[in-house]
């Protein structure tokens, strides 16, 4: 079982539309084989940050998820229209 944690940090007013992209992103990845469950969490001190904590079986499953077409899609979408800087992603093996 491996965790990644997902950073992220918006554009101001920005916000709802990134919840609203996670949401339905995550609702795809309930079928992804090696995905157990993602959660969004917002900084309650700075509320253009969020980490995305999403368990999977292994961390090659993960890998596959991002090198996907898909997520390469919603990546670069959140690149040019909502982000504010690069995201970073840490792993944690349990």
């Amino acid at each position: 079982m491996v965790t990644i944690g997902m950073n992220y940090k918006v554009l101001p007013g920005k916000e709802e539309t990134f919840e609203a992209a996670f949401r339905k992103v995550i609702h795809a990845m309930r079928d992804m084989t090696g995905h157990t469950q993602s959660k969004m969490f917002r900084d309650i001190d700075d509320a253009q940050s969020y980490v995305i904590l999403s368990e999977w079986s292994d961390k090659a499953a993960f890998d596959a998820f991002i090198g996907s077409d898909a997520f390469r899609s919603v990546a670069t979408w959140g690149k040019e229209q909502i982000l504010a800087g690069r995201p970073s992603h840490t792993y944690y093996d349990h």
